[in-house]
Order: C-alpha cells, then sequence, then structure tokens
C-alpha cells in the first residue's frame, strides 16, 4: 500500500481518534500479540508530539505507541484511492494536456518593474480515462518555480461560474501564450460567466481583505500596500464589468495612481477614502447592471461536456 500518511512533528492527534497500529503490539492474553492493522482509538495524548499515546483496543487492552507507531483510520482508508505514489498533481507530469496558457498579474495590468514575476495561469485537459480512473485527476497542478498554474477544465468552469476574479482575468487577458481550438472557442464565450454575482464575488473580497489590512495596522503598524494597490485594482474592475459587460484587464488611466499606492506614496487614509467611494460606486453599478442575475450554466455544462468528449 502507498504510504498513509506522513506524520506532523507538531500536531497531536486529538482524543477518541480512531487509528491503526502500524506495529505489532501486546494482547490482554498472555504471549499473544495483536498484528500490524489493527483498529484501536486514542484514550490519552501527551502534552506533546515527543511523547506516547495511550491507544485502547477493543477488547479493553490499552498500549503506549508513538505517533510514527499508528495511522489515523480515516487517512489509512483513502489512502489506496489517493493519487498514486508515481503521478504527482504538477506540471512536469500533466504539463503535455495545457490546452490554454495566458499571462495575468502586474504584466497584464500593466503595474509591472523590472522585478515583476511573469504570472502564467491556464487550463489543462487529460484523457478521459484518467477520469474514468479510480484516481482521477487534480484540480490543480502547478510549477512552484515558474508560478506557473493550470486547473483542470471542469475546475476553471466552476470558478468562473462562481465569478473568481482570477480566473475570469484569463479569460480576458489580451497576453495569450497558447490556445488550442478548443480554448480559443471558449474564450469566444467566455461572456457566459458574467452575472451579478460579480458583485458578490470582487466587493466581498475586497471587503474582508481591508478589513484584515486595518487590522494589520491596529497590531503591527504595518500595511501590505502592494496588496492594497491591487484590491482597489480590482473594485475598479468590478465596477467596469458591472457597467460594460467585460473585464478589464489593463488598468489604463488608473495605473498612475495605483503605483502611488504600491509606493507607499499615498497616505492610508486616503487610499481607503478611496476604496470606499469604489464601494458606493460598485453598489451604483450593481444596480444598474444589464448582467443576468446568474451564469449561463447550461451553456457551460454544455461547453464541458463537448471538451470531455474531444479528449475520449
Amino acid at each position: 500500500m502507498a504510504d498513509i500518511e506522513t506524520p506532523s512533528p507538531t500536531l497531536l492527534v486529538p482524543v477518541g481518534t480512531q487509528v491503526v497500529t502500524r506495529v505489532a503490539t501486546k494482547a490482554l492474553r498472555a504471549g499473544e500479540s495483536r498484528p500490524a492493522g489493527a483498529v484501536g482509538e486514542i484514550a490519552s495524548a501527551p502534552a506533546d508530539a515527543s511523547h506516547a499515546y495511550r491507544v485502547r483496543f477493543a477488547d479493553g487492552g490499552e498500549v503506549a505507541l508513538r505517533r510514527t507507531e499508528f495511522a489515523i483510520l480515516k487517512q489509512y482508508q483513502r489512502a489506496g484511492l489517493s493519487e498514486r505514489a508515481d503521478v504527482e498533481p504538477d506540471l512536469e507530469v500533466y504539463g503535455a494536456y495545457v490546452i490554454y496558457r495566458c499571462i495575468v498579474g502586474s504584466r497584464a495590468y500593466g503595474l509591472a518593474s523590472d522585478a515583476s514575476d511573469v504570472d502564467r495561469r491556464g487550463i489543462y485537459l487529460p484523457p478521459a480515462e484518467l477520469h474514468w480512473s479510480l484516481y482521477g485527476v487534480p484540480e490543480h497542478i502547478q510549477d512552484a518555480r515558474s508560478d506557473e498554474v493550470y486547473w483542470e477544465m471542469r475546475k476553471f468552469l466552476t470558478l468562473a461560474l462562481k465569478a473568481n476574479p482570477n480566473v475570469l482575468e484569463c479569460l480576458y487577458t489580451p497576453l495569450v501564450e497558447e490556445a488550442s481550438e478548443l480554448a480559443r472557442e471558449l474564450r469566444e464565450i467566455r461572456g457566459i460567466f458574467l452575472s451579478k454575482l460579480v458583485y458578490q464575488s470582487f466587493g466581498g473580497y475586497v471587503f474582508s481583505q481591508f478589513k484584515k489590512l486595518e487590522q494589520d495596522l491596529r497590531a503591527h503598524d504595518t500595511i501590505r500596500w502592494k496588496h492594497a494597490m491591487h484590491l482597489i485594482r480590482l473594485l475598479l474592475a468590478g465596477i467596469t464589468t458591472l457597467r460594460e459587460g467585460y473585464v478589464p484587464v489593463e488598468v489604463g488611466e488608473h495605473r498612475e495612481a495605483l503605483l502611488t499606492i504600491r509606493r507607499e506614496q499615498m497616505p492610508w487614509d486616503e487610499v481607503n477614502a478611496w476604496r470606499l467611494t469604489l464601494h458606493r460606486e460598485l453598489d451604483a453599478a450593481f444596480a444598474m447592471t444589464h448582467l443576468p442575475d446568474c451564469p449561463n450554466y447550461e451553456r457551460a455544462n454544455a461547453f464541458l461536456m463537448h471538451a470531455r468528449r474531444s479528449r475520449v
């Protein structure tokens, strides 16, 4: 069987958790032992991970076991159905199935500096046989070395239907490096993903993140200025999307003002005042938008079926 789990050196397993032994243990009856694989539950946990647990079995017996000597039952049961040990969800394994590759982030927004990374995102579409297998496919693949992330087609469409800003920007960025015929078809119908959900998705995220920025300011007297800049940019994008029915990626006339925030040249009070003004504009745009209440789930589903059939 594949490796069940890698025990955390710091997290403790709570009392009552069912576990499976990795080693043989002494049984109640003299001269007998329980083989590795016996099921018990945590009767008592140590104060730290360097000491032993007490594990109780169905016959009432208890033994002391180190964390490396047992596995958590739930993890043990699903180990065989997890991704195969020889197939990792990374770009090296699944990269051949990438059908759409684009550039987002600062370079697409027009906010890049010489030190800015190239943020590549996109879609991968594996063969049907991988979907049909017990193991399935990962929802996304990535290469941490180059900051590349690619979503499996169904996951990408699901996020787009939820008005996820990062995914919608993938569909509207002008910086496309690779697009199969299927990916070009998707870009042609990208409007099906736009709905009033943009208001909740864009505005709600900015609202929650600004609260965190203000907490950081009160607690540590620090601000993540680059993050604040991108939150303002997101509000500007949401307003345009609701008003005009497309997702702007390049920031255009707002470039210098946004860079002023990133350079820490705009006082926090001014940044926050701009944010509040934009929230009001977002509210007004939502009240007047011609976007539908919901995205077009039927067309998105039809496209997914079409895409999957192309890989049979």
